[in-house]
Formats: structure tokens, C-alpha cells, sequence
């Protein structure tokens, strides 16, 4: 069995260990190890400590808070979801009447579900998304 190591960036120093089954790359104070068991998400480290410049409705700046605040804007379920993590604009599908909704205000203050498409061509109640005051 043969494996390729690319690396991208240019580490110290480059070591692998007698049996071939571990490369340790060090760079700086942040050495990387994989080892032939070493799952990916392992081998990179834990997704807190990998950082990214924060982009659009992601305000986090490492990937397990933005996969964090992506779970939050996209339900998949059959019960109606609820907490103080929805906000204006999240998805929810219903599993159980196919039915897509968006959360959104329809008083000042006053947030409800609203359906905007149903699966197998059915057309949804009548609701205009429009944008609003955005």
C-alpha cells in the first residue's frame, strides 16, 4: 500500500517514525502527527482550532461554532421548532407534511412559521415572501 503526503505550507521539519506508519509534521508550536488509523478531522485537529475569516450570517471564527450556527438556521422535523436560537429567516421542513417554512415577523415583536413550498407540486397556502424592510 502506497500513501501520498502532500504539504502545502512549509513545515520545520518533516519526521517519520521507523515502522512508516506516522509522519509528524512541526511547524512552529503547532506540530500535526497522522498516523495510518488517524481519521481526517484527527489529522487537522479539532474543529475549534480551525479558524476561518467569519463570512455573512457566520459570526463564528472556527468551524464548530460555524457548523454550530448553521444547525440553528436549518431545521429538518416533524415537531415545530422553538427556543431563543430562532431567528427571522430560518428554514424548517416538515417531515411529517412535507411543508417548508420560514420564520419570519409579522407584528412588530411577533414571529410565527409561514409555509412557502410543499413537496410533490402541491402549492402551499397563500404567502408572499418579498423581503420586507430589508
Amino acid at each position: 500500500m502506497s500513501i501520498q503526503v502532500t504539504v502545502t505550507e512549509t513545515p520545520t521539519y518533516v519526521t517519520v517514525n521507523e515502522s512508516n506508519t506516522e509522519v509528524t509534521l512541526n511547524q512552529s508550536d503547532n506540530p500535526i502527527t497522522v498516523t495510518m488509523s488517524t481519521d481526517l478531522i484527527t489529522a487537522l485537529g479539532l474543529a475549534t482550532d480551525v479558524t476561518f475569516q467569519p463570512h455573512n450570517t457566520i459570526t463564528s471564527g472556527n468551524v464548530q461554532g460555524a457548523l454550530e450556527q448553521l444547525a440553528d438556521q436549518f431545521f429538518r422535523q416533524s415537531a415545530t421548532p422553538t427556543g431563543s436560537n430562532l431567528h427571522e429567516g430560518d428554514l424548517w421542513y416538515n417531515t411529517s407534511t412535507e411543508l417548508l417554512h420560514v420564520y419570519r415577523e409579522v407584528s412588530t415583536g411577533n414571529y410565527e412559521w409561514h409555509v412557502i413550498a410543499a413537496a410533490g407540486g402541491s402549492s402551499p397556502t397563500s404567502f408572499t415572501l418579498d423581503g420586507g424592510s430589508f
